[in-house]
């Protein structure tokens, strides 16, 4: 049965957005607010995740059907794809990432790579900046879907940091990157959508998200210094390190999107942020280092401890991070994912593309979404062999052979890490479940509607209509998708650029990514052991970090106005 989405079911703007935003209040409140009491009676704000998101996910399910009315088939298919989504390829993302962690936890390999990262800077503001920004942009560039949180939570809770402060950290960071993340498929997909031309569209956001790269890190690490009682002093003791990290990711990332292209951004601008970090450290080091609370004493333990290991056993401690980055490289080049989808093992393929039933071109987007009715693809792609947990976790086995790990040792390795997450994937599975029901309903267009009506003020909330379509999604890429086409259809009603207002649906998304569920859900999996502290820790980080997202996308919103209207030459020129 063909469903044509409608964007006001109830013949009233208003009401019609008031309703279609109740899953997702739904959800937030049940995350963030709702309050409870622990077996001590302590109250707490925020139900655990896997709980929130299933009472959530049945209110978005009902709402499809009976706001909008979408069959009950379709929906059912919309959040079962959403599911087998989450499951494959983003939870399979972490799932592997998080055996490589735990392969260097059991041989005691990662214990060298704390006190080699201390040898560099036992400083927690300089680690923070290495890790959770510069090293997790490369991270995001090459693999993008949650990667670069899994893998920099992990590896900082390994360093020290408390779990909380992790996550956090990481989301932060992970935001300037993201627009040209997994190779640049945010940007490629918004140029598929709208037809504008992809050299423009990444010269555009080239443009835009240079200035946050310099100022992220300083934000970051302010973050990072007053979530631990710090002074505004303690951020400013460092301002080489963090000018250095953000200018020269700046630089690169300015000059690979504007000459090069979108693919390579985050890949080369992360190692050149990564060796510039490096060299400042070899002839700079802050006078005044920052530990986190009752640290000290373990800290310059570590740092005795570095000249008992050899080269040669850092070296071999590294290697299972050596092996990540190349996979995670290797598998984020389109040629080499033509190859591994393309191949047939013992009769098995490496890539099944199934139709969803009941939803693949049965849902059509309506006008102003589209120029005319266009019908929805709902294929689900199952790239077993492609998908980049499999490089991840082909790194990890080889990493488990090159430390030949005894049987009882994979054994640990594999039972520890299907117990962390358990809990996580099922949170993932429900949560895309609802992005996906949300979006095949048309309920997120008819949010985003909402911001088309503001005038002379769009290209602001042009950004921030991105910022809405990741927090909806998950995805820049996802948001670019959905509301790519009308950013640039209205753009051109407007008189506005439509390069600067498409872009900036990609480049004010990128802040959404901190706050959307399936981000924190990730990061929580990433940065929690105990699974039942994980699932309670997703409210507090939301609080904790949805001031930052949205401070950082109405910066974003006032420098695209300010593009718009006062420096119009920073708009590429580009032929349609």
């Amino acid at each position: 049965m063909e469903f044509h989405q409608v964007y006001d079911p109830m013949g009233n703007a208003f009401f019609s957005t008031l309703l279609a935003a109740i899953p997702i209040l739904t959800l937030l409140y049940l995350l963030a607010f709702h309050p409870h009491k622990d077996k001590l009676g302590k109250t707490h704000y925020g139900i655990a995740a896997p709980k929130a998101a299933l009472i959530a996910g049945l209110v978005t399910v009902l709402m499809a059907i009976w706001l909008v009315g979408m069959p009950v088939s379709s929906t059912l298919a919309a959040f079962g794809y959403g599911s087998f989504f989450g499951m494959m390829p983003i939870g399979w993302i972490i799932v592997a990432a998080m055996f490589l962690y735990t392969i260097t936890l059991v041989t005691g390999q990662f214990e060298i790579v704390k006190t080699s990262v201390v040898s560099l800077s036992s400083d927690r503001r300089i680690q923070t900046l290495l890790i959770a920004f510069s090293f997790g942009a490369f991270i995001e560039g090459a693999a993008g879907f949650g990667t670069p949180v899994a893998i920099a939570g992990a590896l900082m809770v390994g360093l020290g940091f408390r779990p909380m402060a992790a996550a956090v950290l990481c989301l932060i960071a992970n935001t300037a990157p993201v627009a040209f993340g997994a190779v640049g498929t945010p940007i490629i997909t918004l140029a598929t959508v709208t037809g504008l031309p992809e050299d423009a569209l990444s010269a555009m956001a080239g443009r835009q998200l240079p200035f946050f790269s310099v100022l992220v890190p300083f934000w970051l690490i302010a973050t990072m210094v007053f979530m631990h009682k710090g002074k505004w002093k303690q951020v400013m003791e460092i301002w080489p390190a963090i000018l250095v990290t953000g200018v020269s990711f700046a630089l690169a990332q300015f000059w690979v999107s504007n000459y090069i292209g979108p693919m390579l951004v985050d890949i080369l601008a992360g190692i050149i942020s990564i060796i510039a970090l490096i060299l400042l450290l070899k002839v700079w080091q802050p006078k005044n280092k920052f530990y986190l609370p009752g640290e000290e004493e373990t800290i310059k333990a570590l740092e005795q401890q570095k000249s008992n290991y050899t080269t040669g056993q850092v070296a071999r401690a590294w290697t299972p991070w050596v092996f990540l980055t190349l996979f995670v490289f290797m598998w984020g080049l389109p040629q080499w994912k033509s190859i591994l989808n393309s191949l047939n093992i013992f009769g098995i393929k490496s890539l099944y593309a199934i139709p969803v039933p009941f939803l693949d071109q049965l849902v059509f987007r309506s006008p102003p979404l589209a120029k005319e009715l266009v019908p929805e693809a709902a294929v689900y792609s199952f790239n077993w062999l492609s998908a980049a947990g499999t490089g991840v976790f082909f790194a990890a086995v080889l990493s488990g052979l090159f430390l030949k790990l005894s049987k009882e040792q994979w054994k640990l390795s594999i039972v520890r890490t299907a117990q962390r997450m358990k809990t996580p994937l099922i949170t993932i599975a429900l949560v895309l479940g609802l992005g996906f029901t949300t979006r095949y309903s048309g309920m997120d267009a008819i949010l985003g509607l909402a911001f088309t009506k503001t005038g002379v003020f769009y290209p602001f909330f042009a950004a921030m209509l991105g910022w809405l379509g990741v927090f909806l999604t998950g995805s820049d890429t996802s948001s670019n998708a959905l509301f790519g086409s009308m950013q640039k259809i209205t753009a051109q009603q407007l008189g506005l650029d439509p390069v600067l207002i498409s872009a900036a649906n990609s480049t004010g998304g990128v802040m959404g990514k901190m706050i959307d569920a399936q981000s924190i859900v990730v990061a929580t999996a990433a940065c929690y052991e105990n699974r039942v502290e994980g699932a309670n820790a997703v409210g507090p980080i939301f609080r904790a970090v949805i001031f930052h997202s949205i401070a950082l996308a109405a910066l974003m919103g006032i420098l695209v106005m300010l593009q718009a209207y006062v420096f119009p030459w920073m708009i590429p020129a580009y032929t349609l």
